[in-house]
């Protein structure tokens, strides 16, 4: 009964009791007991003490207190006034303090220069002395100060009802009630312009497309003219006034239509409500934006933009991993996040002690045991839900599949809704106000904030931006006071993303669950194909072996059954097409790596992902190049990238020789193989950037192996051409006119060598 309050017990009170209604019609104080009648006038004596401790006890309303007053309302407080009625009030409150005390801040040892005035000081005069000295003092007070001040209507017999008020009730005592007058309401708005309005309501917020307020008034006139003609019309509201009690019913209304109604069905398939997130890794945001900084790829040199993909844990604020792409991102990409986000973070060169792994509910040597590296103070943990937006690469079936392979769930935004990634929309911002507008080579939100020329400007490549942007997160944004995102649980208490991270331990414990090594190879692209003899397998066009796939067990169709049935599965990397990869399958953790059949034995040819390979299909199909043999294939390849490398050593001359958006494809080429050998071979260090001095050597020399590798491909094709045939020089012109007279012509009917035999016969 204690949650309840005090049950007051009188006759007349209402009460059930199992369900069971009964009045109190008798109370008897001196013995402790009631007498208790239901509706049938059956009637019980029961003590109080029984009555408090029944299990089953509600109180019922009368019906007296089920209809609450017409001016029944919430008390005023001083946050209703403005700030200029809160000054005016205090005004006021100051000439009353003064008269009760002497002193207009209410206490002596707040005493004001001058104070107490000869005419307030209590030593010297009674409270009715200073109650009449000042009314006497605001009679004499100027008309407009007073009324400004609102001190007309201070006379003795208010000062006499303000007394003994002080604090907040004083200042509210003080204040003109005409300031916090009780709101009646629009008188214009009758029974039947109140159905009109929300006839136009139901309207205009369904089927129909989004019309003005000025239309809305028009509909609301019809729908008056005709269900209700005999309404006078210079009663119907005006347009301000429609708008006015538009805005306070149904606010300002500035959802679209499409997106009304898409709430509207969630609402009632029952999904509609707001998610709660008490747990790190519950909710997992993904979005990808061009980063704002440009950047310098490590081939040519060229300034590029590059993707920025972010992952976002929505409790603690963190942000687990990122990742870094040139141009556009991919849905291998997208999964490698996703794998980054279950991988402790590797201590980087150049990172203290500080940045090292702090959390107290899980060693740093017993992680550090489990990964064979020191790790650093970012959060990991396997994601529950993920949510996207509705871009190509997160829409893709692989990284579908990749996730399901997590076993996270799939929570997609709804289109064009921001606000179901509002967080990591904000962090985008935040992450340039606090660090890339500091780089050399922000491009600045805007074409017209942009700098004169933030190309030249650019100097960070794009492994110098990982590094940096990595050391920011785990220094500085994991550490970050929280504001608006601090927890509901924690009022008051200053957290960063690290310290929530921690309460979520304490609160559930810490699951240290690595992904498996062949995740890599599990998130790849399927492809369903049967092994050729000696020859290998061939995914979209081009021809993939290794010796393994020459063994008897090979030779035979696939055991699967289905809709693939007889068929291998060979899984590709978009980013790198050199190479595929089959499970073994007698031992699922053994991948071969099955290289195409075009590299040279004795070297590798530069990288080419999906777009390269198509270009080279299409370039061979468009002059109809009949192909005998991989080697054959290669050398158009080479023909391809050689388009778009320097034949000199100056990258002034490279600059001119192929255009930029080539370079760039070239260099995107080159960094997502580097990146999807990073993604394969998990553990060594990346390789430390070239100088700005060596850059130039390096695209020259780059340069010069392909140029090397096109001649010796044409050289070993022209020698083996000639190896068995010897070298016939043509005839030379006095041969060829000895052989037939250039001036004669043949006969009309009969052949040239019928013609010569009759010459020899005569």
């Amino acid at each position: 009964m204690a949650a309840r309050g005090f049950l007051q017990i009188a006759p007349g009170r209402r009460l059930a009791l199992n369900g069971v209604e009964w009045t109190v019609e008798d109370v008897h104080g001196q013995l402790g007991r009631l007498v208790l009648v239901d509706d049938d006038g059956r009637a019980e004596t029961r003590s109080f003490r029984w009555l408090i401790n029944h299990a089953d006890l509600r109180l019922l309303r009368t019906v007296e207190a089920r209809r609450p007053s017409s001016a029944a309302r919430q008390p005023r407080t001083l946050a209703d006034l403005t700030k200029d009625q809160l000054e005016r009030a205090r005004l006021r409150a100051a000439h009353v303090l003064e008269v009760e005390t002497g002193f207009r801040e209410g206490h002596p040892a707040r005493a004001l220069p001058g104070e107490p005035r000869r005419a307030y000081d209590p030593d010297r005069t009674t409270l009715t002395q200073r109650r009449y000295a000042k009314a006497a003092e605001i009679e004499a007070m100027p008309r407009p100060e007073a009324i400004r001040c609102g001190l007309q209507h201070l006379s003795y017999r208010t000062l006499v009802r303000l007394s003994g008020l002080a604090g907040d009730s004083l200042l509210m005592a003080c204040a003109d009630g005409r300031w916090t007058r009780r709101r009646s309401g629009h008188r214009s708005i009758t029974k039947e312009v109140r159905e009109a309005i929300f006839a136009v309501k139901a309207e205009c917020c369904g089927e129909r497309a989004r019309v003005s307020l000025a239309a809305r008034h028009r509909l609301m006139h019809q729908y008056m003219s005709e269900r209700f003609p005999t309404f006078p019309t210079e009663k119907i509201p005006s347009r301000w006034t429609f708008a006015a009690v538009w805005e306070e019913w149904f606010g300002p209304g500035g959802a679209r239509p499409r997106y009304g109604r898409t709430a509207e069905a969630a609402a009632e398939a029952g999904v509609s409500g707001r998610m709660v997130v008490h747990r790190p890794g519950q909710v997992l945001v993904l979005d990808s934006t061009p980063m704002p900084v440009k950047l310098r790829e490590t081939v040519f040199g060229d300034a590029i933009t590059a993707t920025l993909t972010l992952a976002l844990d929505l409790y603690t604020h963190g942000l687990p991993a990122f990742r870094l792409t040139l141009q556009s991102d991919t849905s291998v990409d997208i999964a490698m996040l996703l794998r980054d986000v279950m991988l402790p973070l590797p201590m980087r060169d150049g990172w203290g002690e500080d940045m090292e792994w702090p959390y107290a509910g899980v060693p740093a040597d017993v992680i550090a045991e489990f990964t064979g590296h020191k790790v650093a103070a970012l959060p990991f943990f396997a994601p529950e839900t993920v949510t996207t937006d509705h871009g190509g690469p997160y829409k893709n079936h692989d990284l579908v599949e990749a996730e399901r392979e997590i076993g996270c769930r799939i929570l997609p935004a709804r289109v064009l809704r921001q606000t179901d990634k509002y967080a990591v929309e904000r962090q985008f911002h935040t992450i340039q106000t606090m660090l890339f507008e500091h780089l050399l080579g922000f491009t600045g939100g805007d074409v017209a904030d942009r700098g004169a020329d933030p190309e030249r400007d650019a100097s960070l490549t794009l492994t110098q931006a990982e590094h940096v942007i990595a050391t920011w997160i785990v220094q500085i944004w994991q550490n970050r006071k929280l504001g608006e995102y601090a927890p509901s649980w924690a009022p008051g208490e200053d957290h960063s993303p690290n310290t929530l991270f921690v309460a979520a331990m304490e609160q559930g414990g810490f699951d240290l669950d690595f992904p498996e090594p062949g995740f890599y190879y599990k998130v790849l692209r399927k492809h369903h194909v049967k092994i050729h003899p000696r020859r290998g397998v061939k995914i979209l066009g081009l021809w993939y072996h290794h010796p393994v796939l020459d063994e008897p067990r090979f030779l035979q169709p696939s055991s699967r059954g289905g809709k693939h049935a007889g068929q291998w599965v060979v899984r590709s990397d978009r980013r790198d097409r050199r190479q595929t990869f089959f499970q073994d399958p007698t031992d699922h953790e053994t991948w071969h790596t099955l290289r195409w059949r075009g590299l040279p034995p004795e070297g590798e040819v530069p990288a080419f992902s999906d777009k390269t390979a198509n270009d080279l299909l299409s370039h061979v199909k468009a002059n109809r190049i009949r192909i005998h043999s991989e080697s054959e294939l290669l050398e158009h390849l080479l023909e391809i990238l050689g388009s778009v490398t320097p034949v000199d050593q100056w990258p002034s001359q490279a600059k001119r020789k192929a255009g930029k958006k080539r370079r760039v494809a070239q260099a995107r080429e080159i960094t997502r193989a580097q990146a999807a050998a990073a993604d394969r071979v998990p553990g060594p260090a990346p390789a430390e950037e070239p100088s700005p001095a060596e850059l130039p050597a390096a695209w020259a020399e780059h340069a010069r192996t392909i140029d090397r590798a096109v001649d010796a491909d044409r050289r070993r094709r022209r020698e083996e051409a000639l190896a068995d045939t010897k070298p016939v020089a043509p005839a030379t012109l006095n041969e060829a006119l000895n052989r037939r007279p250039m001036f004669r012509l043949p006969p009309p009917d009969g052949s040239e060598a019928e013609t010569t035999g009759r010459e020899e016969d005569a």
